[in-house]
């Protein structure tokens, strides 16, 4: 077994041990139940064939552990909107830590800690934190790979599928898949006609050459040029390819540079992304970017991995996971399963584009995401109206349906079918009029809010929900794109007294759903004014019309000065003074102060003088009297 404690580069690896197949258990913040993230390292074989020969493969070798590689000094955090980077900064002080890059687009902080930091120790304290949506490592992942167009007769793969058929109606144009692997042979023959612009995530530039070899295979299974006389064809060779490099030199991707990468194809047009690597589902960040990418009306799609094995990372319905099948449709033995499958699509030797301008046969479920990328991609061609949720359905619901009836942990919801998926496109219709039905659930009405106030937020949609907004006092706050909706308001913003609470929900077709008020007091202060009667004197005799005078003052302000003359309200003031004349033989008594008389009888009588500030903070002084 190889030694995965270090890596070259400027980063070093913290290596995470457990006895085969243990899972390690990593808690999400806000779930009901922990997720566990399997650990496993892929070692990929490539069989090497120079351009113009017949491409050959090589029965897969699988090797794997329960070795999960962390960045040693680095994790990754998301505040809950709202929360700023200097109140971010004061948390992360406290285990040595500091800022180094903000994905923007999801509100993830990629965050250095000190060398003697243990990095699960610091996740663990900052999950506990309720102004942090979430906290993890930065995992170390590996690519998962095995190992009239001159190679089209041996493209098995593509008429399995249906893609041949697909082809007579689209074959992807319009549509760019984003490929996030270790870059692409940026002068292959197949490639050269279907770049677009890319973005290197790893080094923050734009070179995006294959460092490896493994995303010029991924590109070309995906979209190489078709109908040109060399080399193979794509299953979407209408479409454009942009290279987005997450790796370093060994081929290895991190949580960081995939979310980068995925973000930053989202914003540059990309309406598909393929990552040939196992794990991505347990990456909160890497979650909070697909999410992100269906908001913009794209979707994810991401390798299974060749452990062979029945894994537990978790299903998400943001990230389409795919599982590897043979010529006959038999799962192959080296794919991994579970529940976070959703399809399964060809993976044994797929013949495709190798750096250096060659071709060859290679194997893994590296080869069938890029298969169902392709897929998606004819289907959106087809009908480029569709928002994400449907296209899900039109691939699930398409599926050759095989393993246990229904969605099952091998095959998912089947074997992709472009041709079937390609005809319901074009039949469906992308109308939407429906609304996101959106509530405040945090907090609730009348509450007293100070400091960093958590507000929590439900949205739901007939399709999908792709943002939350917070509105306070009719002003945008700060905008969620990832569920659940959580926010922070710092209420030191803001003045104290009665402040409104409203948010809004949109999903993909513009549609916006409204949240219903809620009413709360900023409440910062927790001074009470001092409140003092000048008259009368308490214990005194008084007769006739008696004027009784009163203050109050508070280290902000006073909002409302009352008078209750044994018990019932008679005077209301809106500042700091309150004067009152009061007949002791007719004696105004109603709770609001006007309407209603009772005659004074003899005796004693209480007056209480009530004062309160903004923040809803109250004071009260009574004084005895008696009247003749």
């Amino acid at each position: 077994m190889r030694d995965y404690n270090c890596l070259p580069g400027s980063v070093s690896l913290v290596t995470l041990t457990a006895s085969k197949h243990v899972a390690l258990c990593l808690v999400r913040r806000g779930a009901a139940a922990s997720i566990l993230m399997t650990a496993a390292v892929l070692l990929p074989s490539v069989v090497p064939n120079a351009q113009g020969a017949a491409p050959t493969a090589q029965t897969p070798t699988v090797q794997s552990s329960a070795t999960m590689r962390i960045v040693k000094g680095r994790v990754l955090v998301q505040p809950k909107a709202g929360l700023s980077t200097a109140q971010l900064d004061r948390i992360l002080a406290g285990h040595g830590g500091k800022r180094k890059q903000h994905l923007t687009a999801i509100n993830v902080h990629v965050v250095e800690l000190p060398a003697t930091a243990n990095e699960m120790a610091v996740i663990k304290a900052l999950k506990s934190n309720p102004n942090i949506k979430f906290a993890e490592p930065d995992a170390v992942l590996a690519p998962s790979l095995y190992v009239n167009d001159p190679y089209y007769g041996q493209e098995w793969h593509l008429p399995k599928i249906g893609a041949t058929t697909a082809w007579d109606t689209r074959t992807g144009g319009g549509i760019t898949i984003a490929i996030l692997d270790t870059g692409t042979d940026p002068a292959h023959p197949d490639l050269i006609p279907q770049f677009v612009p890319g973005w290197n995530a790893y080094d923050n530039n734009n070179n995006t050459g294959d460092v490896y070899g493994h995303g010029t295979m991924t590109a070309g299974t995906a979209a190489a040029a078709g109908n040109n006389s060399v080399g193979v064809s794509g299953v979407a060779f209408g479409s454009k390819i942009m290279p987005i490099r997450i790796t370093d030199t060994s081929g290895y991707g991190y949580y960081s540079t995939m979310a980068s990468g995925i973000t930053w194809a989202a914003d540059h047009g990309a309406r598909v992304a393929s990552i040939s690597f196992l794990g991505v589902t347990a990456s909160s960040t890497v979650i909070s970017a697909a999410q992100y990418m269906r908001s913009k009306g794209g979707v994810v799609i991401a390798a299974a991995g060749n452990t062979g094995a029945l894994e537990s990372y978790p299903a998400t319905d943001y990230i389409t996971s795919v599982s590897a099948t043979d010529w006959d449709n038999s799962m192959a033995g080296w794919s991994s399963t579970g529940n976070y499958v959703d399809l399964a699509a060809p993976g044994v030797n797929i013949v495709t584009t190798t750096s250096g301008g060659g071709y060859s046969g290679v194997s893994g479920t590296s080869f069938s995401s890029p298969v169902v990328a392709g897929v998606y991609a004819l289907v959106m061609s087809a009908n480029p109206t569709l928002g994400p949720t449907q296209l899900d359905g039109i691939m699930f619901s398409t599926a050759t349906d095989l393993g246990a009836a229904g969605k099952d942990p091998q095959y998912g919801w089947g074997v992709v079918n472009a041709s079937a998926a390609v005809t319901k496109a074009t039949q469906s219709s992308a109308s939407d009029s429906t609304a996101p039905v959106v509530k405040i659930t945090t907090p609730t009405a009348s509450a007293k809010l100070s400091g960093l106030a958590p507000i929590d937020v439900t949205a739901t949609d007939n399709i999908a929900v792709v943002r939350v907004e917070l509105y306070v006092n009719g002003s945008l706050y700060a905008t969620d794109i990832v569920d659940p909706f959580n926010f922070i308001l710092d209420t030191s913003g803001f003045a104290d007294g009665s402040a409104t609470l409203v948010s809004k929900g949109y999903d993909a077709a513009g549609n916006a759903g409204t949240s219903a008020s809620v009413a709360v007091t900023i409440a910062n202060d927790t001074t009470a004014p001092v409140v003092t009667i000048q008259n009368p004197a308490s214990g005194s005799t008084v007769t006739g019309t008696v004027s009784v005078s009163a203050s109050a003052t508070d280290n902000n302000k006073v909002a409302e000065i009352s008078l209750a003359i044994d018990g019932r309200q008679v005077a209301l003031s809106y500042g700091s003074s309150l004067n009152y004349s009061w007949n002791t033989g007719s004696t105004s008594t109603n709770a609001k102060g006007k309407g209603r008389k009772s005659t004074t009888t003899a005796g004693s009588h209480s007056l209480v003088v009530t004062a309160k500030d903004p923040a809803g903070n109250v004071t009260q002084q009574s004084t005895t009297v008696t009247t003749n």
